[in-house]
């Protein structure tokens, strides 16, 4: 196959799955009652198939007694832990919508995240890292210390009717901070009045065309779209990649990506739950040396992450401590996916078969995924093609049209992976996908005559110096080929002359280093010279969000910042 436009459609004989959430649970838990389905190291818990079918039904029944309708939201604010799955899972069982909460959200994000999302039911932590969560919401919900039952009415948030607290390392424990506070042992006892024939008459209500999850978008433009998915999109998605990655219920996945984030409520839990495979999970926060203990002990198969994760994991102190010869494959995704880095996977972490993925939150998330069997310059240097009953294109930003193969254009999508839509937010929704049905992902690519992709930045990460268009990920890719640099980014800066300036911050391996004319004249060598930064600073850190990625909008908020005072920490 050929093409002689950058457009390609894939096909499979496996067709779309019809089933839900909740179908696909109750299959396999009855296929592989025994088999072990979730392993919380943090917890010291473990469940069968059997055992979690079991649990979900007893938090489903839950959810009928304190009057969770079809089509509620239900959110959760919390890091990773086995609630999280059970919550997920039983949402899917009685029709409520999973609303997903970022773990890092401050008061005012939070409320506008539940107000955006019509939120009903709350499920929380105690407290994340500085967060207090239960300060935060008597903050935002003054009343809760007043109620003298469980059932909230407060006017800032209308919608909200009750908070769920709960401890990971003790759920049924935990003490009542304020009135308005239920805990886990409240609404489990509030399930023992509702019979397997309720529960079951509200699972006969479900379809898989179904909203299952709301999603929020990163906000770095802008306050965050809440992104509607449903039980097809995702069931789907989780299914196609399973079966690109070759992944069965023999696989033990190991998850420091998450939960709240697609990559871990699709490409993680869905993506084991349906085909039978374990999941572990090695830290209720990202944590590299708990993610190699878990790799080791439970002689994981499988890792996901970003690449920030996986940089983090390779350059521990104690890396060489750990055996991880049971790795075989995983996924890289959510940011620039840099060769070396690939190798060093594949080499050092002896994880031979880890795939580069590609997608966006709009799209369930996963549109394009590399495979064990292609070139190892297919796998280190694109993303792959995209999944089976999915369409792409690359098309002209000034125009629309589809371009030639090798030619630079916007990413668009098209298929059963694409979302319901933004919730209350039909003109977001019309925006993003055009009366076509294209979903316009806002990054650049360029395709090959075979499908494969390579993403070469973000539309609006485009730096324009004097006239001239300049992408930062090729610059990126340069600087990660320099041995001594763990990360990079690049991004744009104000100038009065050329109307903007090349930035970027680097961050050298532990006990590495370089100087700015060493790695002016690397770069010299590589790029041409309208594409070497003009201004470099070395930093141990980088502002990122909870899942990893670099905020570019950040850094140029501080360099311009820098850079207007004379600051000399640019090279």
């Amino acid at each position: 196959m050929k093409l002689d436009i950058s457009q390609y459609r894939r096909d499979s004989d496996i067709p779309l799955l019809q089933q839900t959430v909740d179908q696909i649970v109750i299959e396999i838990s009855q296929l592989l009652p025994n088999a072990e389905a979730v392993v919380s190291l943090p917890q010291k818990t473990r469940l069968s198939y059997k055992e979690l079918d079991t649990e979900v039904t007893l938090l489903a029944r839950s959810l009928l007694g304190i009057g969770v309708k079809k089509d509620a939201k239900v959110g959760i604010w919390s890091t990773n832990n086995l609630q999280w799955l059970l919550v997920q899972l039983a949402c899917a069982r009685v029709g409520a919508v999973l609303v997903n909460i970022n773990p890092a959200y401050t008061a005012s994000e939070l409320a506008y995240a539940l107000e955006l999302a019509e939120v009903e039911i709350l499920f929380l932590i105690p407290e994340f890292r500085h967060s207090n969560y239960i300060e935060i919401l008597l903050q935002l919900l003054p009343g809760a210390t007043l109620y003298q039952t469980p059932e909230l009415h407060d006017p800032s948030l209308p919608r909200l009717r009750n908070l769920v607290l709960y401890d990971p390392e003790a759920p049924l424990a935990t003490s009542r901070p304020a009135p308005g506070f239920l805990l886990w042992k409240d609404i489990l006892e509030a399930g023992r009045s509702i019979t397997d024939q309720e529960l079951l008459l509200r699972q006969a209500t479900l379809a898989a065309e179904d909203p299952a999850n709301i999603q929020f978008t990163s906000g770095t433009t802008g306050r965050p779209k809440a992104v509607v998915l449903s039980h097809h999109n995702i069931v789907n998605n989780a299914w196609f990649t399973a079966e690109t990655m070759r992944f069965g219920n023999k696989d033990r996945l190991c998850v420091p990506v998450p939960f709240y984030h697609c990559f871990g409520t699709v490409l993680a839990s869905l993506l084991c739950f349906c085909r039978g495979a374990c999941l572990v999970i090695p830290s209720p926060h990202f944590d590299a040396e708990d993610v190699l203990h878990a790799i080791e002990t439970e002689k994981c198969t499988a890792v996901h992450g970003v690449p920030t994760m996986f940089i983090a994991e390779l350059d521990h102190p104690n890396f060489s401590d750990y055996n991880l010869s049971s790795l075989r494959t995983g996924i890289m995704a959510g940011a620039l996916c840099p060769p070396i880095l690939i190798k060093r996977v594949m080499e050092e972490m002896h994880c031979p078969e880890i795939l580069i993925g590609y997608g966006e939150t709009e799209a369930s998330p996963l549109t394009h995924l590399t495979e064990p069997d292609d070139t190892v310059l297919h796998r280190t240097e694109t993303v792959g093609r995209n999944l089976p009953h999915q369409e792409v294109k690359v098309v002209d930003t000034a125009n629309n049209e589809v371009v030639k193969p090798g030619i630079t254009g916007e990413i668009c999508f098209r298929g059963y992976h694409l979302m319901l839509g933004y919730y209350r937010n039909p003109e977001a929704t019309a925006k993003a996908i055009d009366s076509a049905g294209w979903l316009h992902s806002g990054d650049l690519g360029i395709m090959d005559d075979e499908g494969y992709l390579r993403i070469t930045g973000r539309l609006k990460d485009m730096i324009i110096r004097g006239g001239e268009n300049i992408y930062p990920r090729e610059i990126e890719e340069c600087l990660y080929s320099h041995p001594q640099i763990a990360d990079a980014a690049v991004f744009a800066v104000p100038d009065p002359y050329w109307g903007e300036e090349i930035a970027a911050w680097i961050k050298f391996h532990p006990g590495s280093e370089t100087s700015f004319a060493e790695l002016r004249n690397f770069l010299r060598s590589r790029l041409a010279h309208f594409k070497i930064p003009r201004f470099i600073k070395f930093v141990d850190t980088f502002p990122m969000t909870v899942t990893g990625k670099l905020q570019k909008y950040k850094m140029r908020k501080i360099a311009t910042e820098e850079l207007s005072h004379d600051e000399n920490d640019y090279g």
